[in-house]
């Protein structure tokens, strides 16, 4: 029974381990975040399938089967469940990378500010997601203008002036402004001249 107890803690543990490791990777994951922290944590499908797991069978060692039939009627349910979660963590991890790298424009008057546009889409259609990466190495970190789909009318990204960015549509212009630490102020949108 110490035995048993002792495992369900270990396997609870493993889970809020899996948990607290996939967390900096989701707050990296938004504006102004460290892009190595988001590439080698953000992962949900893998640390967060993980997490659940090991609280289910925690849950499932916790509990005490009378009969034979019992322990393998169980066994016989979570192992494929197990084996296909297994599967789809692997493929989300093998599949689910950054997407395909279309432009990366630096800025000429500043190295450490680069202009990337992304392709991002699981399909034909491209969507683009346009960032501002600053720094380099272990402190860089990145800055989202926006994403845009095909139907969008998504033109280019451009650097466009000192510490000015345009980002051009079929319907219309948006142009961002870059502080001296990469913050991005909001967009001023106007129509494009047919």
């Amino acid at each position: 029974m110490a035995r048993r107890r002792q495992v369900v803690w270990w396997l609870r543990g493993a889970a809020l381990a899996a948990f607290l490791v996939y967390l900096p990777g989701y707050f990296a994951s938004r504006q102004g975040g460290l892009i190595e922290v988001e590439r080698w944590l953000n992962h949900p499908v893998l640390l967060l399938g993980t997490a659940v797991a090991l609280a289910v069978a925690s849950a499932v060692a916790q509990v005490e089967f009378r009969t034979r039939w019992a322990q393998i009627g169980c066994a016989a349910v979570l192992s494929p469940l197990l084996f296909i979660g297994a599967a789809v963590g692997a493929l989300a991890y093998y599949f689910g990378g950054d997407g395909r790298l279309v432009a990366r424009t630096p800025d000429p008057n500043r190295a450490d500010h680069v202009l990337s546009v992304t392709d991002v889409a699981f399909s034909i259609d491209p969507v683009y997601r346009v960032e501002l990466l600053t720094g380099s190495g272990w402190s860089a970190r990145h800055w989202g203008l926006g994403t845009w789909e095909e139907h969008d009318g998504f033109v280019r990204a451009e650097w466009s002036g000192p510490d000015r960015i345009t980002v051009t549509l079929e319907k219309e212009i948006e142009v961002f402004t870059v502080g001296e630490d990469g913050v991005l102020g909001g967009p001023s949108v106007t129509p494009r001249p047919r």
